[in-house]
């Protein structure tokens, strides 16, 4: 028993955990969703990028996006975060005078995003039939209309379900931009709880930054399981009642 004491004495200690929460909410949160949600934009537009590279014509294209995939899909996170937040710091800082490491951190997750979130926007342009093609070109549609207005937007929501998954991910991976040092009102959601359990010497704060991690992606999580089960069975109809069932309601005459 005095392990299990120990154990809910160093990550369930209810007032560590109340003390720390309301500046995750209030400074670690907004943190937070700037770094995922500037990072998550600028990814799927690099990504588009990289996807329309990927199932291009072009032997040359075709190439550049695949090395780019394999480098930044295997390359960890943290690898790429120090190498541009420490590597390209002192450069940016001596021709912008800002110290400030959010467009470092937010450029390092979006090369790393954009690799994940161009594949999967290039599996969803390669699912769509090739008949949708065909078929708007017999139209008269050019190739690139063809791609623009037919077959992209069909790719884009076949996988939406897995750019929201890619978003989560962000989430959790802006945790690491505490490599890059930074002030108390840019702290994110794991540095806020990191910094109070080195502080105090017990890790509740972490079960605190935990807790408001959840509350970011179980909801996301959810909602991308409603949407895909909104594109996969549509809006539901609303039963109409049978001629006979409407006769007997109503009370039918002879």
């Amino acid at each position: 028993m005095d392990a299990l004491d120990q154990l809910i004495g160093s990550f369930f200690d209810w007032e560590a955990i109340a003390a720390v929460l309301p500046q995750m909410l209030t400074v670690g949160l907004r943190n937070t969703l700037i770094l995922a949600i500037a990072s998550g934009v600028l990814g799927c537009i690099l990504g588009m990028i990289l996807a329309i590279m990927g199932t291009s014509r072009s032997t040359a294209l075709r190439v550049l996006s695949r090395i780019y995939t394999d480098v930044f899909r295997g390359v960890p996170a943290i690898v790429v975060i120090l190498l541009i937040g420490i590597g390209l710091g002192p450069v940016v800082r001596e021709l912008t005078g800002s110290t400030n490491p959010f467009p470092l951190a937010i450029f390092a997750l979006t090369l790393m995003a954009a690799a994940y979130i161009g594949e999967i926007f290039r599996s969803g342009i390669q699912s769509v039939e090739k008949g949708q093609l065909e078929a708007s070109r017999a139209l008269g549609f050019s190739y690139n209309s063809s791609m623009r207005l037919v077959v992209i937007p069909q790719g884009i929501r076949r996988v939406l379900p897995a750019l929201v998954n890619q978003f989560i991910t962000l989430i959790k991976d802006s945790s690491l931009i505490y490599l890059l040092g930074l002030l108390a009102s840019q702290r994110e959601i794991f540095r806020i709880g990191n910094d109070a359990a080195a502080n105090t010497g017990n890790l509740s704060p972490l079960i605190a930054a935990a807790f408001v991690y959840l509350l970011l992606t179980v909801p996301l999580t959810h909602l991308v399981n409603y949407v895909d089960n909104r594109l996969r069975t549509g809006r539901p109809e609303k039963r109409q009642p049978d001629d006979a069932a409407a006769l007997i309601g109503k009370g039918a005459q002879p």
